[in-house]
């Protein structure tokens, strides 16, 4: 089983990205049994509308996943509540309308995806170990794919040496950087603190780097604005082992257009 992971796609650049990439990726590096993306950013930079959401799975991506900004779009809320390709981190608390996992099939390949939110430098929420816990304990795949949306580094190897063994792959999304510490660990899974971002680097995670700046120079609220230059495609491949579920090998991209 092949996987391709698109990190935190930002805007309307970071989907002309997808549309102009993603093909030349499949031809190099798939075929790929599944292509899931971060999604969070995908409407504006901010939040997913259910226009952007089906331009996304038109492209060729079978499932999203979100974070803290999954939420943005007001109007977007209901469509969260039904549809089953869009996950928020499953450790909001009871009541927030969405779901936290799914499962994919193909061709008689079935991976389940689990999406958690950190604690540390972000928003409280229940506990993503206790909560992985007990998801864990109701999906019976052998191959699951966590995209852990969190802030600290700490935090997401904490995670990645809980899970160890457990899941096939750990990836981080939140911080639009991309790390270079890919790795299959010894018990067969396999982690990246950060994907990164698909969209425009020329700025600040993704934002102009005018209004970012006047922020931080000022201390006043600014609108922040999609950067639209110097365009990348952040992601990871990651095989897996369908039998054991256990992560055979994990490879970053970043690809400029």
């Amino acid at each position: 089983m092949r996987i391709l992971f698109i990190g935190d796609v930002v805007g309307r650049p970071g989907r002309d990205l997808v549309r102009e990439l993603l093909p030349r990726i499949r031809e190099d590096d798939g075929p790929f049994t599944f292509v899931l993306a971060n999604g969070e950013n995908a409407a504006a930079g901010f939040g997913l509308t259910e226009k952007v959401m089906e331009e996304l799975f038109a492209l060729g991506v079978d499932c999203l996943t979100g974070g803290n900004h999954i939420w943005d779009k007001k109007e977007f809320l209901p469509v969260l509540a039904g549809e089953n390709r869009v996950l928020r981190p499953a450790n909001y608390p009871d009541g927030c309308p969405g779901q936290g996992w799914t499962v994919l099939e193909r061709g008689g390949a079935r991976l389940a995806v689990l999406n958690l939110q950190g604690r540390t430098f972000m928003p409280p929420l229940d506990c993503p170990f206790r909560t992985a816990d007990l998801l864990l304990g109701r999906i019976s795949e052998q191959a699951v794919f966590v995209d852990f949306h969190a802030e600290a580094t700490s935090e997401k190897y904490a995670l990645f040496r809980y899970l160890e063994g457990r899941v096939s792959a750990v990836v981080g999304t939140h911080t639009h950087v991309q790390t270079a510490d890919e790795d299959v660990l010894p018990g067969g899974t396999a982690i990246l603190s950060d994907v990164g971002m698909t969209g425009g680097h020329g700025g600040v995670i993704g934002m102009e780097k005018e209004t970012t700046l006047s922020r931080f120079l000022t201390g006043l609220p600014s609108k922040f604005s999609v950067c639209e230059n110097d365009l990348r495609l952040c992601g990871v491949v990651v095989d897996i082992d369908e039998e054991t579920g256990r992560a055979l090998h994990i490879r970053r991209l970043q690809i400029r257009l």
